[in-house]
């Protein structure tokens, strides 16, 4: 990757300012792992939050970004 894991909220809406490529995801999915934990967050909680009714996603989209959460949660150290 060319650019570091974002670490903040601030860090992670940043990357809004970047061309969506597979690379802006993963990092922003990682992020997004990443600062769960340090908040102890769990993976549940997370997912649950990912799963909530939202007009940006459907219920498809929701489910398949939860379990791809759940896979970055799973690699991470």
């Amino acid at each position: 990757m060319n650019y570091p894991i974002p670490a903040s909220p601030e860090e992670i809406f940043a990357l809004r300012s970047r061309p969506v490529d597979e690379e802006m995801i993963a990092l922003a999915i990682t992020g997004v792992v990443n600062l769960a934990r340090s908040q102890g967050q769990s993976l549940d909680e997370l997912t649950a939050e990912v799963l909530e009714d939202d007009p940006l996603l459907d219920r498809v989209q929701r489910r398949w970004l939860s379990d791809l959460i759940r896979q970055v949660w799973q690699a991470l150290p």
